[in-house]
């Protein structure tokens, strides 16, 4: 196979995991938000949305805070995000992992979260 389609197949069972994932959490309210994770090869952002009204109640990006996307990065970024998370009086959260396999830079980011007082 050409390098195209194996990152169009790489992709396109990213998305069959993301749906099912999906399918199997609960929707995002303003008491217990759903916190989508993206990672990519540089970078990794997380956001608390609230799937009701459609909104995003606190994120971070760590590519506005220098940071690269990985396991020891992720952990300082988890603590920003709960920062964030504690100020809009948020304690318990959905996690979606958003197609991604809950390892290394995912699972780094959750435990981290778990460590800064977060019920995920």
């Amino acid at each position: 196979m050409s390098r195209a389609k194996d990152i169009a197949k790489k992709n396109s069972l990213r998305i069959k995991r993301k749906r099912r994932v999906r399918g199997s959490i609960a929707a995002g309210t303003v008491e217990i938000p759903r916190v989508s994770i993206f990672r990519s090869n540089k970078y990794l952002s997380a956001q608390a949305i609230d799937d009701v009204a459609g909104t995003t109640l606190a994120s971070v990006n760590s590519k506005t805070m220098n940071l690269s996307a990985n396991k020891t990065n992720a952990v300082a970024i988890a603590a920003q995000f709960a920062e964030n998370l504690k100020a809009a009086n948020i304690d318990t959260v959905v996690f979606d992992r958003n197609g991604y396999l809950y390892h290394g830079v995912v699972a780094a980011f959750a435990d981290a979260l778990r460590d800064n007082g977060i019920k995920v």
